[in-house]
């Protein structure tokens, strides 16, 4: 009986150790779970680790004139880590020193809260010992210098914790000005413009960096473990600010005044084919006007500004002269039951010169009707030489292709006569603007085509890694005759034909071509009673500077919409500005401001002497001295000597880093550096009183 007691004791007692155990088990979990699931949380975390790319700085567009029409700017996202070592040695003491100054500098530079708030947040943050409290999240350059020379955080990274994040914001610093085609750089959107076209020079060669998850989920990077990322190249365009800016205000004008739908207006060098300004403009459904496409790529039925080409061909196959008369019977043509009219009553018979420069679609389709029925591949033949039939090859991806039917690749009994009609004053093909731009710069170029471009060159550090030229797409598109005869019309239609009076009052004389065309391109069709007026042209007539073309889409049935009177004032309105400006001065706009950084060096006597040895340039220096600031003129180094002081701040523009460190710090200022390459700039300027230990930051290219 004993021994049964005794086991049953022993058997109790063990299951009560059990039910005690379990109830431990369940407490601790509990617990755990309750109180300390966040800590644990984290330490689990902080086992994953994982790489992350770095974004590149993004190039910068710039126009000709060295004005920047994209860059980027940097940002820095600001966070804290709050379990480094330094922050926490000695129970907290520069934290618990700092906060109150810290708190008051924060609460001053951002406004955004109290600095009691900030305190409080901050030492909650400190007593949770989070490692990535955010703190403030896109702060600017300026603000993050100033940042830097607060309490706690000069201290460095290491005993303060703080941590910047390096981000761009992209930035077109002159607003609207030309936004379509220089384009806007945004993340996971759509790139549109040169942005697009250039993207893979702008953006680089990525990074990488090591990061570990933190509480919450957040990463946050590993220090020691990441691969720099190497900026962008920087993009140069033939873009003109000012141009561009006479080019848009003009456009805007007319847009407003006519509640036009949509327009373009594009300004080429006729030399080069250097496009200097490109305006897009289109109606947004609350009546404000805005680049929402660039209608310079976009094709359509180009009307009357086509018979141009119609008259060059005719010309130079021979079948007339300008002086030659033809029978429009009195503007109206009946073609096979079609009837093709003219926009005013004219006269049974007048010669071709008259006929163009009223811009008669009656004698222009007669024209391509007679003597091309029957063979229209010798009339294609002129729209392949023109480059009328594939695209301009532009640096922009947006452009379309133009849509002409080729007699090449059709069936004679499956080619309809009547095309060619409608070819002969501007229906049933799709040109672009720019195309139809390229053939009046050909005229006013004495018949020598250039092809349209936008890029000047590419540098990679202020180094030309790529530079485009001038090229000649046709060196001549017809002979001299026959341009000497289109160059006649042109000038005459802007002094006795549908163009005389915007012209009559100009100081030069222009040359160019009206027209206007019934809009069918899906939206609209013919009834709709919308039409596209445009001018294409050049000036001045008797020494081309700059062709331009004007296109508009009127709204329907608009009272004004002749392209005499909506797309030549635009023309007038800029030629007037580029006349006074340039062309009357004998001078351009503003001289292009070279890159003064490839022809200067600066650094030690003895360097630069090896330099000019090396490369055979001759070079004397009996300065005294050792730093020099070096220019190359003529193969000859001539050089000025750099002035070091512990009082004022010296010259060191055209160093390399080392050496300007070398020259500062010896001075006893404390240097900052922001880029990559040669110092182009310092935030004290050269001469200015310096004290020691006073922070210098160095920019470079």
């Amino acid at each position: 009986m004993e021994v049964k007691k005794d086991i049953l004791w022993r058997v109790y007692l063990g299951f009560l150790g059990l039910g005690v155990f379990g109830f431990l088990i369940l407490g601790k979990a509990f617990y755990t779970q309750r109180f300390e699931g966040s800590y644990w949380k984290s330490m689990g975390d902080s086992l994953h680790t994982k790489i992350l790319d770095l974004a590149a700085e993004r190039g910068t567009i710039y126009s000709e004139d060295g004005s920047m029409l994209s860059t980027s700017l940097p940002q820095f996202d600001i966070y804290i880590d709050f379990g480094a070592d330094g922050l926490r040695a000695k129970e907290g003491k520069n934290f618990y020193e700092n906060v109150d100054s810290l708190s008051i500098s924060l609460a001053g530079l951002f406004n955004n809260k109290t600095a009691a708030e900030y305190k409080k947040e901050l030492k909650q943050a400190y007593k949770d010992k989070e490692r990535y409290y955010q703190l403030h999240k896109k702060v600017s350059f300026e603000e993050y210098k100033e940042l830097r020379a607060f309490p706690l955080v000069r201290l460095g990274r290491n005993k303060s914790g703080f941590i910047a994040e390096v981000k761009t914001k992209r930035l077109n610093p002159f607003g609207e000005l030309g936004f379509r085609t220089i384009g806007l750089y945004r993340e996971n959107s759509k790139l549109v413009g040169l942005e697009r076209s250039f993207d893979s020079v702008l953006r680089g060669t990525t990074g990488k960096r090591l990061v570990r998850y933190v509480a919450g989920g957040v990463l946050m990077p590993v220090e020691g473990f990441e691969v720099e990322p190497e900026n962008g190249d920087d993009v140069y365009t033939t873009i003109d600010v000012n141009i561009q800016d006479i080019t848009e205000r003009a456009l805007m004008r007319t847009m407003t005044t006519n509640e036009a739908l949509e327009g373009t207006c594009i300004v080429m060098e006729v030399a080069t084919g250097k496009i200097k300004a490109i305006a897009n403009l289109g109606r947004t459904p609350e009546g404000q006007y805005f680049e929402t496409d660039n209608y310079a790529l976009r094709t359509s039925e180009p009307g009357s500004t086509i018979k141009l080409v119609t008259l060059l061909a005719a010309l130079e196959d021979k079948h007339v002269t300008i002086n030659d008369n033809i029978a429009i019977h009195g503007g109206r043509w009946n073609l096979n039951g079609r009837t093709i009219v003219d926009d005013h009553h004219g006269p049974e018979v007048t010669n071709i010169k008259t006929a163009f420069i009223q811009s008669s679609n009656v004698a222009m389709s007669k024209l391509a009707y007679q003597y091309y029925t029957g063979k229209p591949k010798e009339y294609y033949k002129h729209f392949t030489a023109l480059h009328l039939t594939s695209k301009t090859g532009v640096e922009l991806n947006e452009e379309f292709s133009p849509l002409i039917r080729n007699p090449n690749k059709v069936k004679p009994k499956n080619w309809h006569p009547q095309t060619l009609a409608s070819w002969g004053f501007g229906y049933e093909l799709m040109v672009s603007p720019l195309q139809m731009l390229m053939v009046y710069n050909a005229v006013a170029n004495n018949g020598k085509m250039m092809k349209p471009y936008l890029l000047n060159e590419i540098k990679s550090y202020g180094t030309i890694i790529r530079k485009n030229e001038p090229v000649v797409l046709n060196e001549a598109v017809a002979g001299e005759a026959t341009i000497k005869q289109l160059q006649e019309c042109l000038a005459a239609v802007c002094t006795d034909g549908t163009a005389r009076k915007q012209f009559e009052t100009a100081p030069y004389k222009a040359a160019g071509k009206t027209g206007t065309a019934k809009v069918n391109d899906g939206k609209y069709k013919y009834r709709d009673g919308v039409y596209q007026s445009a001018f294409a042209g050049y000036f001045p007539a008797d020494a081309p500077k700059y062709s331009i073309i004007v296109v508009v889409k009127n709204k329907p049935h608009a009272a004004n919409y002749y392209g005499g009177s909506v797309a030549a004032p635009v023309f007038r309105e800029i030629a007037d500005h580029l006349y006074k400006y340039s062309i009357d001065k004998q001078q351009p706009l503003q001289l292009p401001v070279q890159d003064s950084m490839l022809y200067t060096f600066a650094g030690l006597k003895k360097e630069v002497n090896s330099i000019a040895t090396q490369f055979g340039f001759t070079y004397a220096d009996q300065l005294a001295g050792s730093w020099r600031r070096s220019y190359l003129k003529n193969k000859t180094v001539q050089s000025q000597t750099v002035q070091t002081s512990n009082a004022v701040m010296p010259d060191v523009k055209g160093m390399g880093l080392k050496d300007a460190l070398y020259v500062l710090e010896t001075a006893g200022m404390k240097v900052q550096v922001t880029g990559r390459g040669r110092i182009v700039n310092t935030s004290v300027a050269a001469g200015a009183p310096v004290a020691k230990g006073q922070e210098i930051m160095l920019y470079l290219n």
